[in-house]
Order: structure tokens, then sequence, then C-alpha cells
């Protein structure tokens, strides 16, 4: 990736930094197809990403399904391994890291899946979902345990007394995020990625989750990636925020600036397709994926990016566009 603006990497003590990170996939490589000479394709999911996160802050990533979102989360916790670049947490590199400094590692960057249910084991009850990773990672002491498994549910406003025996089909779908949540926080951790966390959530409660994600990253000081194709909640909990583009970052800035001036075609697509409450308000259709002939200058530029990499341009303060418009 081209140098991307400055501020991304001049953070002081940034909790995560990422420098040129790449994550490809290859499709079609098994025996028959080399049998039969056909060549793998590459996946480029993500495509050479810079940023950093730091404590307490709340880093928004945007873009439509199959931008590369996702991926990038679950490199940064190490589901996932790297094909290029760098991954460093409070300074240290553990981009190739293993064994039990992956062990450590994983304690203190957790991940919040976008489906509570799936994500929740559905023989244990919340006692035990929040009480396995302090399993997994050493803490022997039973009364040592049980007072973490409070405090976290605490946390996340879900009542012990009452919640500890039951099990997830017996929750409701916010509740379920919440004890996600609870099984995150337990181990005290330093960065959370939160993908897509109230996608699959009732728009009455999503509030709610949003507003305890923000919370938590204040009070317990959590950097947080919170990835999401929806701006609305973006807006809502994010300080900065990417727009991110085949598997590429296109835009980068304060939420506010980035959503009230955006600057390259595809966030102005992005944000045409939110809804407005206004009855009155007129607007006009956009297409979201752009006419590859380039037959209007936003799809044209927009296309250009799936085939060469425009530089980094600041368009104001602390607002940065990659975009051969500019």
């Amino acid at each position: 990736m081209d140098d991307g603006p400055g501020g991304w990497l001049t953070m002081a003590s940034p909790v995560v930094e990422v420098q040129g990170l790449v994550k490809h996939f290859t499709l079609g490589g098994g025996v028959v197809a080399s049998m039969l000479g056909r060549s793998p394709r590459v996946v480029k999911a993500v495509d050479g990403v810079d940023l950093t996160i730091g404590r307490s802050e709340v880093f928004g990533l945007v873009g439509e399904s199959g931008s590369g979102k996702s991926t990038l989360g679950m490199t940064l916790v190490k589901l996932y391994q790297p094909t290029e670049g760098s991954i460093s947490f409070r300074g240290r590199d553990v981009t190739r890291i293993a064994g039990s400094a992956l062990k450590t590692y994983r304690k203190d960057a957790q991940i919040i899946f976008q489906d509570p249910y799936g994500s929740l084991n559905p023989r244990l009850s919340v006692a035990q979902v929040v009480e396995e990773p302090l399993r997994i990672h050493g803490v022997s002491d039973d009364a040592e345990r049980g007072t973490k498994v409070v405090e976290a549910l605490d946390r996340v406003r879900v009542p012990a007394a009452e919640y500890l025996d039951r099990y997830p089909h017996e929750l409701s779908g916010g509740l379920r995020q919440r004890i996600a949540i609870a099984r995150a926080i337990v181990l005290e951790p330093e960065f959370i990625v939160a993908d897509e966390p109230v996608s699959m959530l009732d728009v009455s409660i999503q509030a709610g989750i949003l507003e305890l994600l923000e919370r938590l990253s204040r009070e317990l000081g959590l950097a947080v990636l919170y990835v999401s194709h929806d701006i609305a909640t973006v807006r809502y909990i994010c300080d900065r925020v990417a727009v991110m583009y085949l598997g590429r970052f296109v835009e980068y800035g304060d939420t506010e600036t980035v959503i009230a001036r955006p600057g390259h075609p595809y966030t102005k697509r992005l944000m045409a397709a939110v809804p407005s409450v206004d009855p009155a308000s007129q607007r006009t259709r956009v297409d979201a994926h752009p006419d590859p002939s380039g037959s209007d200058t936003a799809g044209a530029a927009t296309e250009t990016c799936t085939h060469e990499e425009p530089h980094w341009e600041e368009v104001e303060p602390e607002h940065y566009v990659a975009c051969p418009l500019h």
C-alpha cells in the first residue's frame, strides 16, 4: 500500500499498530486442479492496510460485504495468519507468534462475533460460557473465577443472580450479545474486535449494545475495532473511521468529518444508500457498484481503484482520501 496518512503511524503509544497488512486466500489449488493444469485463484481479501488504534478509542471500519472488513479484524486477533505486513501490540511484534506467546496475545486481544447465538455454546450455562476463558488461561481458583464472572456480567448490566444458570436458548438476542461481550472482557483484554455486533439485533436494542461498547472502551481503556456496513452505527460510536473497498482503505478521518463531507466516490455511494427519516427528502438513486465502462466520473474513478493504487491526499485536516479524482 502507498504510504498512508502520517497520523496513522504517529499516535503516541498505540495499542495496535498495523503496517502493510496483506491477507490473501488461494482457491482451487487442490490435487485435481494441479493434475488438470489449472492455476489457483488468489483472493486479495486484505491488500495492504496501515492503521493504529489507541487506548480508549473506537476505530470504525465500514464497507460493503466482501470488502475485507471481517478478514482484517480476524487477522488482527490472529484467527488468520497474515500473508505479508506486520502487527504490533503495545510495541511488540505479534505478526508470527505461536505457542505460548500466541495464547498470551489472545488473552489481550478478543473478538465479539456477529451472531450471538452461534458464538455461544448451547450446552453451557451463562456462568460456564463466561467462565470458560478463565479456565483456558489458567485461573484455577474457583472463588476467583466466580468473582470475575459476576464482575463481567455486572459490567454488561446482566444481573448475575437471575441469569447465571440460564442457557443461551432461554435468552433474547440482546442478552446473548451482552453475554458474548462479558465473555470477551472477563480476561481484561486491551484490544477487542467487534465484528458487526448489532447487525443481527432488533433496531430497538442496537443502541443499548452500542452504548455499552462505547462505555466499556472508555472505562476499561479498551482499543476497539468496530466493523460494520452500517454507517449510522459507525457515526454513533466511533472516534475515527476508515472506508474499505476491495481490501484497501480509500478514505480515512474523524468520523463526523468523513460522514459529513465524504471525499471518495465509494464513500459517497455508501452515504447515498443510508435511508432518510425525512419523508420530504428527495434523493437521487445511486448504484453502489459503478459501471466498469466508466460512463460517469465517479464510476470511472472507483473502477480505477481496482487496477491501480491512488496516492493519499489530505483533503482537510486529518481527513485523507485515496482517489484518482484528487
